[in-house]
């Protein structure tokens, strides 16, 4: 299980982990494994900071990565000023999508938070507000890659984290999508099927995956979108990946910081459980089935906004059903790949990485014996 990207990276096990939980970061990264901190969940860089000195603390002198989210492309795009953004965004919002928004949560009974609670003060998904957790990220050590989620990192991103002689990487959800990275110079391409939690593409992993190998190269290509056993890494890797990211299988673990109603949630639900939105975030992403999702869908609501501004539409609605987690049951947004119709017990991240990589050996044990003998 040594691929040339685990030596690389000074790792026992080709397998990261996207997490927005440090806990689970560090829990994975111990356990031999590269923890990926998802950046784009919090406020600010000095917010950032906190999470990363914790890290340091925490991780025993291990590598670890980060990951943020630019867009190639979003709404108000040109503006570089995060403050000057944030205004232009709050005005911009329809009232009919805040209306629609508000009115579902009423009619859920979900309660209103405290009138002086500025909810409407984050702003994420913009150059603007990624660069200060680019900048924080690097006066880290244990920081030894940086990952894009949306799209090839700007240029100037790409020689900052080059220059501090760190790894650089981007998701890609089709082939064009892996050229980009190609020609732009990337170290690592992350290729995510349909399948998966979060932002996703439309094409299935088994088909993506060789694809995106091919167009890399000598560029590491690691394998995203419905894994979550060892008999998916071996597949994944057999297909020419050189380690396997995963994000949902840890959502429902025993270090996840998710409230206990969308653990529970994730434990029930199946594989057809799951739908592919724009509501969240203004791109396609994959979360759980709701009464939210439900009513995005139909015909008579707004269409969603471009981001950032959809997401910063959202912000309230999610943090009300965060804060409120049992009335907001029915609603609540938990992005979830396929693979969730696998998550049924809440085990430890250790317990997780020892699972993947004993069933990768079984598997690998297994294929042998299918070979004859020579």
């Amino acid at each position: 299980m040594q691929t040339k990207l685990a030596k690389t990276l000074g790792i026992e096990f080709p397998i990261f982990a996207f997490s927005h939980c440090r806990d689970v970061v560090a829990a994975v990264t111990n356990a031999g494994g590269f923890g990926v901190l998802g950046a784009a969940g919090l406020p600010s860089g000095e917010a950032l900071e906190t999470e990363l000195e914790w890290l340091d603390r925490h991780v025993n002198g291990r590598p670890y990565g980060v990951d943020i989210i630019i867009p190639n492309k979003y709404w108000g795009q040109e503006e570089k000023e995060a403050a000057k953004l944030l205004e232009s965004v709050r005005a911009n919002i329809p009232n009919e999508h805040r209306e629609f928004v508000s009115s579902i949560l009423a009619k859920h009974n979900v309660p209103e938070l405290p009138a002086d609670e500025d909810y409407e003060s984050k702003l994420a998904m913009t150059e603007a507000t990624a660069q200060p957790f680019v900048d924080v990220s690097l006066l880290h050590e244990n920081v030894k890659l940086i990952v894009n989620a949306l799209g090839t990192p700007p240029r100037q991103v790409i020689d900052q984290v080059h220059a501090s002689g760190r790894l650089i990487g981007a998701l890609c959800g089709a082939g064009k999508h892996a050229k980009a990275h190609v020609d732009a110079g990337l170290d690592v391409i992350v290729a995510q099927g349909y399948e998966g939690g979060g932002h996703c593409g439309e094409i299935g992993s088994v088909v993506l995956w060789p694809e995106v190998v091919e167009i890399a190269g000598d560029i590491p290509v690691l394998a995203a979108g419905g894994i979550g056993s060892g008999k998916q890494m071996y597949a994944a890797m057999s297909l020419g990946a050189q380690g396997v990211w995963c994000g949902s299988v840890w959502l429902p673990s025993i270090e996840s910081s998710n409230n206990p109603v969308s653990k529970r949630k994730m434990l029930e639900a199946s594989s057809s459980d799951t739908t592919r939105t724009k509501y969240p975030t203004g791109k396609f992403s994959r979360c759980l089935k709701s009464e939210f999702t439900r009513a995005w869908e139909h015909t008579a609501t707004p269409n969603p906004l471009a981001p950032p501004m959809q997401h910063f539409l959202m912000q309230e609605a999610f943090e009300r059903m965060d804060r409120y987690p049992e009335k907001s049951a029915d609603l609540m947004w938990i992005p979830v790949g396929q693979v969730v119709g696998r998550l049924n017990q809440e085990i430890s991240c250790r317990e997780i990485v020892a699972e993947l990589v004993n069933e990768f050996i079984e598997t690998n044990e297994l294929m042998n014996r299918l070979l004859p003998s020579v």
